[in-house]
């Protein structure tokens, strides 16, 4: 495959990935979900990882139908890589995208439920143990060395169970081995070189020669301090020069001696050849010496190079699914249902928003919601539990959590179209073809409604599997069209076998829905003694949720700042109901004390 044909590499693209990378490297990390190899080549994080997800699943991106759709998966893949154990296990995450079949979503599941509860059962110094390893793999720039220390460091650890599996089945002296030559090697701008510390012969050479460039460079001062000592004529010189040297820079006499001229003429001259061949001596040594040691350690790497390669994946493999399970025990996520291929269901139970948790927002409140064939009841046995219908209309109170539940929907969805667990306690998903996930946008121009329409409408028709989850249309449009249109979608996503969930305030104007569609609602409970709203955020099935005009004035009454704003507050109360804001004051603990 040339580098042209990859998804988003056009040829300014590809012009930069050849400059730095050259062209084979540069699909080597497409192929391989190399972030961090396009980044550093000048491409964005964002152009990279599109290209990436593109590369490595293409056919499961057509999932998300929306702009909406998308970055609530990218939102989500942002939560999960906050729990990566290593850059590259970050990088992989972010460029995971939903599966293309049930087997594949099943297929990553189990080995991301089996590592969440491998690492859950074990002990917190095993645990430290693990993240250490994979700390110093991040501190490391060669990813061959890296994993194959970090993979000395598991095994040292004796953590076996689960995916470690993979990692206790490798050959630690075959590893120790080759981790002894990655550490010898590096890449030089001449070629392989080997590094100081890698040989002891070699060591002392550089040692050597690097005296002698110092003596070279304080010749004049060497020679003046021989002569203030008294030596005058030249065997005397020669001699003391020779002892000099043996004394200063641990070179032997012999080759001292070899390299002194027969011919100088002058102290001056003699000095300068015989360290000039000694520099040249020295470094024909040392090239030979580390060409002889390199050769002795690409022998050592390649008869190993099977157990390096294995501890590459391994490790890699293994940062993957840790950070995936890490992320599962930290939302407390749970394995979802797949449906039978013939149903049509979404339902949750106790369902949380993952961007609220992430926030550590106390007020998250888990949620039951249901549609189509599902298996859930609020209250087994006493008929409080959402109905059958596959299409629902949600209505309720300003700051009531109807959008939250959508995104709350969408998210689980998107990560059991990914693999991975949902944050509920029970979870039942259709796959499905098509997530139309749209926010309420508050842009109230035909070019919005146009927009909208487009993107949102297609998918019904494609004939395959559909979602919507669609929030407050009516915001985009005058209310009595909105009523219209949003009336004619959700007949359309009925017709269309389609499942969906519309969040709108002009429910009493759909009317009369089709069978298949039902009112659901969300109520306001009154104003807490901090005269903040409560809110019961779980919906009541069948029911038009209730709007809160009269605790939204009640609490703009306790908090008017002056008699004369209050009295303004109270007019407004008296359009939606004085007794009602007296009683909402009343059962907030508001005292009026006539200031």
């Amino acid at each position: 495959m040339r580098l042209e044909d990859y998804w988003g590499v056009g040829p300014k693209t590809q012009e930069t990935l050849v400059a730095d990378l050259g062209e084979e490297r540069a699909i080597q990390a497409i192929e391989n979900g190399d972030v961090r190899a396009l980044t550093g080549a000048g491409l964005s994080r964002g152009r990279a990882t599109s290209i990436l997800r593109r590369a490595t699943g293409g056919d499961g991106m057509e999932l998300l139908a929306t702009r909406d759709a998308r970055t609530a998966y990218k939102d989500l893949l942002e939560i999960a890589s906050e729990h990566a154990v290593t850059r590259r296990a970050a990088d992989r995450i972010r460029v995971l995208t939903p599966r293309s079949s049930r087997e594949a979503m099943t297929e990553r599941l189990d080995d991301v439920l089996a590592t969440r509860d491998a690492w859950d059962g074990l002990a917190d110094d095993e645990r430290e143990a693990v993240l250490a390893a994979y700390d110093r793999y991040d501190d490391r720039e060669e990813s061959e060395r890296a994993a194959v220390e970090t993979a000395l460091a598991l095994l040292e650890s004796a953590v076996d169970a689960g995916p470690f599996a993979a990692i206790a089945a490798l050959e630690s002296d075959r590893l120790a081995a080759a981790a002894e030559a990655l550490a010898a090697l590096e890449e030089g701008s001449d070629g392989v070189r080997v590094r100081a510390g890698a040989d002891e012969e070699l060591d002392r050479l550089r040692a050597t020669l690097g005296a002698i460039e110092d003596v070279n460079a304080n010749a004049l001062e060497v020679i003046e301090q021989l002569r203030s000592a008294g030596v005058r004529d030249v065997a005397e010189f020669r001699e003391s020069f020779a002892d000099y040297l043996v004394g200063e820079t641990d070179v032997t006499v012999d080759r001292v001696r070899a390299a002194m001229p027969g011919d100088a003429v002058d102290a001056t001259d003699f000095v300068r050849e015989t360290l000039r061949a000694l520099r040249d001596d020295l470094a024909e040594a040392i090239g030979e010496r580390e060409r002889a040691v390199a050769r002795e350690y690409r022998g050592t790497l390649a008869e190993n190079r099977d157990a390096v390669d294995q501890a590459v994946d391994a490790v890699d493999d293994v940062a993957l699914q840790l950070s995936l399970a890490r992320f599962a025990l930290e939302y407390d996520c749970t394995r979802p249902t797949f449906v039978e291929s013939d149903d049509v269901a979404v339902s949750v139970v106790d369902a949380r928003n993952l961007t609220l948790a992430a926030r550590d927002d106390e007020s998250v409140q888990p949620v039951t919601y249901a549609l189509g064939e599902h298996d859930v009841s609020l209250a087994p046995g006493t008929g409080d539990d959402p109905g059958r219908e596959r299409v629902a209309v949600l209505t309720g109170a300003n700051s009531g959590g109807k959008t939250t539940l959508l995104e709350t929907l969408c998210q689980v969805v998107l990560l059991a179209s990914m693999g991975l667990p949902v944050p509920a306690e029970r979870a039942e998903v259709m796959p499905v073809d098509s997530l139309v996930f749209h926010r309420r946008h508050a842009s109230f121009n035909a070019g919005v409604l146009e927009s909208t329409l487009q993107s949102i409408v297609p998918p019904l028709s494609s004939g395959g599997r559909t979602l919507m989850l669609v929030d407050e249309f009516e915001a985009i449009t005058e209310p009595g069209s909105a009523a219209d249109l949003l009336h004619g979608l959700v007949n359309l996503t009925v017709d269309r076998d389609a499942m969906g969930v519309f969040v709108t305030h002009l429910a009493d104007d759909l009317e009369p829905l089709p069978p298949d569609a039902r009112v659901d609602g969300i109520f306001a409970e009154g104003l807490n003694p901090d005269l903040e709203l409560r809110v019961d955020y779980q919906p009541r099935f069948g029911t038009v949720g209730r709007s809160t005009p009269e605790f939204i004035v009640s609490r703009l009454v306790a908090n008017a700042s002056d008699g004369q704003e209050r009295a303004g507050f109270e007019t407004l109360g008296e359009a939606v109901g004085s007794e009602v804001v007296q009683r909402t004051l009343a059962d907030a603990h508001w005292c009026d004390d006539g200031d």
